[in-house]
């Protein structure tokens, strides 16, 4: 989902910078939210923990080059699941930034547009889980089938906006035709990992009720809406 340097240039990268502000604007109404609900420490420590959770699966998980982007486990679906829309948001344009800064320089042009690539799938998939979970059902209490559905959802908004940029700056040749589908093809396989991963880890949370109420997880986790 890393938009490769040289994709998007010059003027047209200032597109970004407006989706971006606009992802920023929905989560900062989702950490409004989230504050309400649960207050400032627990937002603070979600979002903590989602940063370093998003910063290992970017870095210590296999990622790998995919015609215009990189492959990588992202684990949306989980960090949603588990921590709440706000803290994963938070995590992932944190770990982003952390990433670039330290490990990735060369990706911090194209940093708002990878914001954008992560963020407003993240918020795409609430959307859907807002329609598909019945409000009397907790997340440790969701199907494979609900679980692949928000897994889904959340890697194809991904390589969504990615075919995006690329057209955008690259245009409709068919080299950028083949990079994107390539990707595509290839960044769709992690569907078939992520809702066993979301399933593995909404059964350990099931084991650890403790964990309710403690301000360490989203309040959904455990409880209907």
């Amino acid at each position: 989902m890393h938009i490769e340097p040289g994709i998007v240039n010059g003027a047209k990268i200032t597109l970004s910078y407006a989706t971006a502000a606009g992802a920023a604007t929905y989560m900062v109404k989702e950490a409004a939210s989230a504050f309400g609900v649960s207050g400032a420490i627990s937002l603070a420590v979600r979002s903590v923990m989602a940063t370093a959770a998003a910063f290992t699966f970017f870095q210590v998980l296999p990622h790998f080059p995919v015609g215009v982007s990189e492959v990588h486990f992202i684990l949306g679906s989980t960090l949603f699941l588990i921590l709440g829309a706000a803290p994963a948001a938070v995590g992932l344009a944190m770990a982003l930034l952390l990433q670039g800064m330290f490990f990735a320089p060369t990706d911090l042009p194209q940093y708002f547009i990878n914001v954008t690539t992560l963020l407003v799938p993240l918020f795409a998939l609430k959307a859907v889980a807002n329609r598909m979970i019945a409000p009397g059902t907790a997340y440790v209490d969701l199907k494979y089938t609900q679980a692949l559905a928000l897994s889904t959802a959340y890697q194809g908004g991904v390589v969504a906006w990615v075919g995006f940029w690329a057209f955008y700056g690259q245009g409709f040749g068919a080299e950028t035709m083949t990079s994107v589908l390539t990707f595509g093809g290839a960044y769709m396989l992690v569907v078939l990992i992520e809702p066993v991963a979301d399933l593995a880890v909404l059964a350990a949370a099931k084991t650890m009720r403790g964990l309710n109420g403690s301000g360490l997880v989203t309040p959904r986790l455990y409880n209907a809406a």
